[in-house]
């Protein structure tokens, strides 16, 4: 078809298949209810977002994070290694729950699930993307070496090293 200008232009169908911009199975496909907190770690939802609140709760429901340490499917994991990781395990893992707490604060979907040791390497386990890069340059700039970042985007999943 051509509008008034000359351009061709083609109807939008409503009854086609479009592909999610981000697969998330985390991600709510519902609004949840103002006042819905979370029985596991307290967080509410208010305003269109989770956040740290002590109004009285109208509604129970596991959030995103929650619910991704229940079943155990991180969304990010930064793998430190080498001969430094094992020298300054504990400064690093310090620098790593302090950063935590800083945006826990203001973002309680972001969170450390796990920092385990597997062979020689030191593994954290995160909620989600964000926190994951933000502990990954946080290291790096405090302590340079190599990053080395890797996104797959068909699983919503960031893997750096």
């Amino acid at each position: 078809m051509m509008d008034t200008s000359g351009k061709y232009w083609r109807p939008i169908r409503r009854d086609e298949l479009r592909p999610e911009r981000i697969h998330d199975p985390y991600r709510a496909h519902f609004k949840f209810a103002d006042g819905t907190r979370c029985p596991d770690c307290g967080a509410v939802f208010v305003h269109g977002r989770w956040q740290w609140s002590a109004q009285a709760p109208a509604h129970a429901a596991l959030c995103p994070a929650c619910h991704r340490i229940r079943d155990g499917l991180p969304a990010g994991y930064l793998t430190l290694s080498g001969p430094f990781v094992a020298r300054h395990r504990d400064e690093l893992v310090r620098l790593m729950r302090h950063h935590e707490s800083h945006e826990k604060n203001e973002h309680p979907l972001e969170r450390i699930m796990a920092v385990d040791d597997q062979d020689g390497s030191l593994v954290v386990t995160t909620t989600d993307i964000h926190i994951a890069r933000q502990l990954g340059d946080a290291l790096h700039d405090a302590y340079k070496g190599e990053l080395a970042y890797h996104y797959n985007e068909a699983e919503n999943l960031l893997r750096i090293s």
